[in-house]
């Protein structure tokens, strides 16, 4: 039976945790005695607890994050309660900061703040040994990462088969952006490109194909950018997927002369606008070029075949509700597949508290810890905004209104879609669990009754996406002898991209 359990409680089975790998990787003589034992939101708490106490371990360390915080909690107090001789310690972005104010760090033995790869292992050597800390709190040592054990071997035949393999060719972050946590790293650190290189090309022989870097800054250093992504050009097949965060602003030449050799299906680019307002940006110490950003957008659009993803966040200090209309409306002129519309979240140690008074920022005391309302946006419009999103994602990131999408816009993206939200939520009061039949339907009606679209081209519209989306159902609109517009095949050719986004692959 392992002495040290590592746990953590990931949001889908599908996100296998590199934190717990890293901890494992660098256990050191203390490596068979250790044993990593994931779980999902949604599992009780007290299921967790009986799988843990079943591995019967000594010591248990929990990996947590903001949306698993609450959850974690939950399970750290039940056993406690139940086996109080278990020595719980706890680590993770969202226990390594504000830790007085935390019942979970309450509850906890330890606390591991910062970095945890070398400060762990020892902590755990300490404890078995009878060497028990006088601090609760330690301080995680940053050593130099040619210190640190890479843990992708510790990646399974089934998280290869079946699971996101998260990896990271650097940490840190040199920009500012407050609302990260990032922004209190000195600078990004890479880990030496042979020796990284050489970990990837044996997950790839054992069959992976489906890597995210977790890398906050991809592209910053091109020739080093350019030399990854020449390392999987030479392994490139149908099957490879790669998802990447980049900087919007910085993409030279030769790094857009690569991206532009892979496929239609094997590049997805994560793009961090966050808001185009340079008042804001210059409020919240965002570097960004928008001139550059919007230039490299179109061709990511127009000259490559990588799958764009990019995001904005509502509720940033010194933007009002119209600012953020006009920044999404330029976003989706430039045609991302996907618009990510988020809510600014106070992380637990991110500068962007320093605002809170100066700009009224309310936040939910609660995780996600999402801001309720400023001095510029109203609780009112700020729910307004949450629900365009959650919409959003349902209509216009599904993949599944592609034909429709440009009739519910029309030139006017982010009024046109508020209204349609505003309306969606009037008529239903919920913002999830919409059969895709009824959510066609209320596209329909829309359509059809508000914006007075012609009803045999909405519905012939509307019945062209759901044929080409797969779906097989009955909808309510669609008489028998209604013509569907510009009908596809129906044929996927997203490549390996995820099932979502590779719907807008679809003719």
């Amino acid at each position: 039976m392992p002495t040290i359990v590592l746990a953590t409680i990931n949001a889908r089975y599908a996100h296998a945790s590199l934190g717990l790998r890293y901890l494992a990787a660098n256990m050191g003589e203390l490596a068979r005695e250790t044993r990593i034992a994931e779980f999902i939101l949604g599992q009780r708490a007290t299921d967790i607890v009986e799988q843990i106490l079943a591995l019967a371990p000594r010591i248990v360390g929990f990996g947590v994050y903001i949306w698993n915080a609450e959850e974690t909690t939950r399970v750290v107090a039940q056993l406690k309660r139940v086996a109080p001789d278990v020595t719980i310690v706890l680590g993770g972005p969202e226990v390594s900061y504000e830790v007085g104010e935390q019942r979970i760090c309450a509850l906890a033995d330890h606390v591991v703040t910062g970095w945890g790869d070398l400060t762990f292992p020892r902590l755990c050597a300490d404890l078995l040994a009878g060497r028990v800390p006088l601090q609760k709190v330690i301080a995680g040592e940053q050593p130099d990462l040619a210190r640190i054990e890479l843990p992708f071997a510790l990646y399974n035949d089934e998280d290869i088969a079946k699971r996101f393999l998260y990896v990271e060719a650097s940490r840190g972050c040199p920009f500012k952006c407050e609302f990260c946590l990032s922004a209190l790293d000195r600078t990004a650190w890479p880990f030496a490109s042979e020796r990284f290189l050489a970990e990837l090309a044996k997950l790839h022989a054992r069959g992976a194909r489906h890597f995210r870097f977790v890398d906050r800054t991809f592209n910053l250093k091109v020739a080093t950018s350019a030399k990854l992504l020449e390392f999987f050009l030479e392994r490139l097949d149908e099957r490879l997927f790669l998802h990447f965060e980049v900087i919007p602003d910085h993409l030279p030449g030769q790094l857009k002369e690569v991206i532009a050799r892979f496929p239609r299906g094997s590049l997805q680019f994560e793009v961090g606008i966050q808001t185009w307002n340079p008042e804001v940006q210059a409020l919240i110490s965002r570097r960004q070029d928008n001139t550059k950003a919007e230039s490299n957008l179109k061709w990511l659009r127009t000259h490559s075949n990588a799958f764009v993803h990019a995001d904005l966040i509502a509720g940033l200090p010194g933007e009002d509700l119209a600012s953020f209309g006009r920044g999404f409306d330029r976003l989706y002129a430039l045609g991302p597949h996907e618009i990510q519309v988020g809510i600014l979240k106070r992380l637990r140690g991110a500068p962007i508290a320093r605002h809170t008074e100066a700009f009224a920022l309310r936040f939910n005391p609660d995780a996600p810890y999402n801001v309720l309302s400023t001095d510029r946006v109203s609780f009112g419009e700020m729910q307004r905004i949450a629900r365009f999103a959650r919409y959003w994602e349902l209509v216009g990131n599904s993949g599944r209104f592609q034909r429709a999408l440009p009739l519910l816009l029309g030139k006017s993206p982010f009024e046109r879609f508020l209204r349609f939200s505003d309306w969606l939520y009037a008529r239903t009061g919920k913002t999830h669990e919409f059969a895709l039949e009824r959510l066609h339907q209320f596209v329909f009606d829309f359509l059809a009754g508000e914006l007075g679209v012609e009803r045999g081209e909405a519905g012939g519209t509307l019945l062209a996406d759901y044929q080409a989306s797969g779906a097989r159902g009955r909808l309510g609109f669609a008489d028998p002898g209604l013509q569907v517009v510009g009908r596809g095949d129906g044929t996927d050719r997203g490549g390996n991209l995820p099932r979502r986004t590779a719907r807008h692959a679809r003719s």
